[in-house]
Parts: C-alpha cells; sequence; structure tokens
C-alpha cells in the first residue's frame, strides 16, 4: 500500500515537472509569426515596447496556468505532501521561518556575492535586470516575478526535485545541493551560479526545517519582492540618501 502511494506521488510529482518545463519552453510559441501578430494585436503598444510588454503578459498568464494545472495535478494525491520524514511546524511557526529565511536568504547573498567579487565576477544580473526591463513596461510581470514565479519554482524545485530524492534517499546535503545546483541553471544567469546555489540551498533547508513548503514560497516571494521594489526605485532611494 505504503508502495503503491509513492509510485502515484512520483507520478504526480513528474507530472508537476512537465507541467514547469511546458510553461518555460512557452514562450517559443511566440517564435511562430502569425501567432506572435495575433497576440500583438492585444498589445495597446508598438515596435520594441509591444514585444517586451506581449513577454510581460504572457509570462504571468502562463505562470498562473502552469501553477493551476500543478493544483489541480496534486489535488489528485492527497500524499503528495508527505515527502519529508517527521512533523511538520504548526502553521504560524513556519510562516514564522519564512519571514526570518528572507533575512537568511539576503546574508546567504551577501556572502555570496563576496565570494563572487574575489573570483572576479562583476556585479548585477542580466536575468534581473531583464525582467526589471519588463516589468517598467508590463507592471502586471510582478505577478509572475514576485508571486507566480516562486510558488511554482518551490513546487519544483522543493517538492518535486529536494522532495522526491528525500523520499528515495533521505540524504539532505544530496538533496539539497542536486535541487539547489538545477535552480541555479535554470535561471541561465552562469555568471552568477554561485549566489543561486546559495539561495537554493537555503530554500530547501528552511523547507526541511518546517516540513512546510509555504515556508519557502514566503521567503522566495519576499525576496523577489525586495529585489523588484529596489531596481524600480533605484534613482529615488539614491537621492534619499544623497
Amino acid at each position: 500500500m505504503a508502495n503503491s502511494q509513492n509510485i502515484q506521488t512520483q507520478k504526480t510529482a513528474f507530472y508537476v515537472l512537465i507541467t514547469y518545463i511546458c510553461f518555460q519552453l512557452s514562450s517559443f510559441l511566440l517564435w511562430i509569426p502569425p501567432l506572435k501578430s495575433f497576440f500583438l494585436g492585444f498589445i495597446d503598444l508598438e515596435g520594441r515596447l509591444a514585444y517586451i510588454a506581449l513577454a510581460g503578459w504572457w509570462s504571468s498568464i502562463t505562470a498562473g496556468i502552469a501553477l493551476i494545472i500543478s493544483f489541480i495535478l496534486i489535488s489528485k494525491n492527497k500524499n503528495f505532501w508527505n515527502c519529508l520524514k517527521g512533523e511538520k511546524m504548526p502553521l504560524s511557526v513556519a510562516i514564522g521561518w519564512g519571514i526570518i529565511g528572507f533575512f537568511m536568504i539576503y546574508l546567504g547573498q551577501v556572502i555570496g556575492i563576496q565570494i563572487e567579487s574575489a573570483l572576479g565576477i562583476e556585479l548585477g544580473s542580466e536575468n534581473t535586470e531583464a525582467i526589471i526591463n519588463i516589468t517598467k513596461i508590463a507592471p502586471i510581470m510582478i505577478l509572475a516575478s514576485v508571486i507566480f514565479g516562486p510558488i511554482l519554482e518551490e513546487l519544483v524545485f522543493r517538492r518535486v526535485i529536494f522532495g522526491s530524492i528525500m523520499q528515495a534517499q533521505n540524504n539532505f546535503w544530496l538533496a539539497a545541493f542536486i535541487s539547489a545546483i538545477v535552480f541555479a541553471i535554470i535561471h541561465l544567469d552562469f555568471s552568477h551560479i554561485i549566489l543561486y546555489t546559495i539561495t537554493g540551498f537555503i530554500f530547501a533547508f528552511l523547507y526541511n526545517k518546517t516540513k512546510r513548503l509555504i515556508t519557502p514560497i514566503i521567503a522566495h516571494m519576499m525576496l523577489n519582492g525586495f529585489v523588484t521594489y529596489l531596481q524600480l526605485n533605484i534613482e529615488k532611494i539614491q537621492q534619499f540618501f544623497h
């Protein structure tokens, strides 16, 4: 019976992973000229700005659809969340750890920046810069980067990848390392792979600590929200301190 439940849970995890991969690859549909022209018809902008705005709307809508599909798949398997051994922390405590986790990640990134600096890697993320540029033109992108994205990524990298390895091996360090590396690679910002790996590792720690996915989701949302706010208001912040 237990083996049957594990197989069913692994199938659900696999389907969620496939859903996420389809979401990631869906932007290639915009390379099809007729489709691109059709969707651009809904954008009240012209030229390059229209393409950027379409990217923002596309990312937000497809992320939302992927999230809905994922939760529909998960709803059919009540055992999906029970992949980590040990008792789950009370929800209020898990939420508190999510807030603490944000500061842990901030500290981890400060350390990561120091390591990268020592290796001669320059500050600034192309991935973050691209998202902010889209957000300035299509504010709906905030839904994808601050809400839908963190939930989807935690579902995939922490529950599906980290959780599945923990179910099979019950080895935190192995599961955390693999899930963190994959998390880093998927962002396609290889010059800052150390930074993303440290962040992914802390997310895995938070999930394993509380046994509740809500914990890394909160930390992830706070991180992305903080970075987005900072980048969108960087000029005002600089003027304030000068």
